[in-house]
C-alpha cells in the first residue's frame, strides 16, 4: 500500500511538469536597447547629396567662378574665390537653373551660363 501510494504522489509531481513547455534559455551578452521600439517608428534618414564635381570656370568678363556640383542635380555651390564662403543655389526639379537670391546658374560641370546681382548673364568655360 505504501508502494501505491508512493507511486501516486510522484505521478501526480511529474505528469504536470511533463506537460509544460520547455524552452531553451538564450544567453546573449547584450542588454536589451531602451530606445528599439522608438527607433523602429523613426523616418528614415536622408542624406545630404554628395559632391559629384568641383570645376573652376573663367568667364566672359575674365573673372572666376568655382562651382561644386552635388548629385542628383539640384544643388550646387558657388564662389568668386577659393576662400569665399559658398552661396547655395538651388533648383526646383533636376534640369531647372540653379538660383539663389539674384543668382541664376544653368549648365553642366563643362560650361555655364551664370547670372549675378549688378551683373549681365554670361557664359563660363573650364
Amino acid at each position: 500500500m505504501k508502494k501505491t501510494l508512493l507511486i501516486a504522489a510522484v505521478a501526480l509531481l511529474v505528469f504536470p511538469l511533463a506537460a509544460c513547455e520547455q524552452k531553451p534559455e538564450t544567453v546573449t551578452d547584450q542588454a536589451p536597447d531602451p530606445q528599439a521600439e522608438a527607433l523602429a517608428k523613426a523616418p528614415k534618414v536622408v542624406l545630404p547629396p554628395s559632391i559629384k564635381a568641383t570645376v573652376t570656370f573663367r568667364c566672359k568678363d575674365h573673372s572666376l567662378a568655382m562651382v561644386d556640383f552635388f548629385s542628383g542635380n539640384m544643388q550646387v555651390n558657388l564662389r568668386g574665390q577659393r576662400d569665399d564662403a559658398p552661396i547655395k543655389l538651388t533648383a526646383e526639379k533636376a534640369g531647372d537653373p540653379f538660383v539663389a537670391d539674384g543668382y541664376s546658374l544653368t549648365g553642366t560641370p563643362d560650361a555655364i551660363t551664370l547670372a549675378q546681382p549688378g551683373k549681365p548673364s554670361q557664359t563660363c568655360k573650364k
